[in-house]
């Protein structure tokens, strides 16, 4: 009886020394324990370095957000930051005739839709790097083949120096975590990028792979719980 009672006492005190660790951290941090515990911290440049802020943080107001945008997707349709206006979406980066990263990005980001189907405050915006060739027609097809729900899951088109330019400066999508990339490359990114009701990136995952997109959904309905 007393080896078991010596073992609850162990337990909780590591569990207190966890606690502590926790607190003193989000004091360093400048938010509550209980946000640096259950929120998403927030990201401002390629280097992808969180910065734990708090949803009220004076620091947001001129802290890095996705830029406007206007592109027309696989209905023809313009889609615009106004229309991502109080929703989370995911962000991503493609063409159709890609024969290598995109079909098991694309099988991932179907998880995503497929959870959050139902839920109108959640979106997907892909992106076409070969906007020449991924016309409006051409993103409709491939949609139609690929279960690409309308309304749910965007496939967009525009110049293409205005995706290039979203790209880069606001979703850092052809940095590989600040490896040099010319101006004149797109580096063929799998990330996938989580942005805010204020357009905010609250969190960048390999769409590849399993696990962090498993991550993503859970920090979706994270984001999700705090509207």
């Amino acid at each position: 009886m007393k080896k078991w009672l010596k073992q609850i006492s162990v337990i909780g005190t590591l569990a207190s020394i966890i606690l502590t660790n926790t607190q003193v951290f989000a004091e360093q941090q400048g938010v509550s324990s209980s946000l640096a515990v259950s929120a998403l911290p927030y990201y401002a440049s390629a280097d992808f370095t969180p910065h734990w802020l708090s949803p009220d943080s004076v620091e947001l107001a001129n802290f890095h957000r996705v830029s406007d945008f206007s592109f027309i997707d696989q209905d023809a349709k313009h889609v615009s930051q106004n229309d991502m206006q109080g929703k989370i979406y995911v962000a991503s980066f493609f063409f159709t005739s890609c024969p290598g990263i995109c079909p098991r990005m694309r099988s991932q980001l179907s998880k995503v839709q497929a959870q959050f189907i139902d839920d109108n405050k959640v979106s997907i915006i892909s992106h076409s790097i070969q906007p020449k060739n991924d016309t409006v027609q051409v993103l409709r097809e491939y949609a139609d083949k690929n279960g690409v729900v309308s309304g749910k899951w965007h496939l967009v088109t525009g110049e293409r120096d205005a995706i290039y330019r979203l790209a880069r400066n606001d979703y850092f999508a052809n940095e590989d975590l600040g490896e040099y990339v010319s101006k004149k490359d797109f580096l063929h990114t799998e990330n996938l990028v989580l942005v805010d009701v204020n357009r905010h990136i609250r969190g960048i995952y390999n769409g590849l792979n399993n696990t962090s997109v498993g991550h993503l959904i859970e920090d979706i309905k994270t984001l999700r719980s705090e509207l």
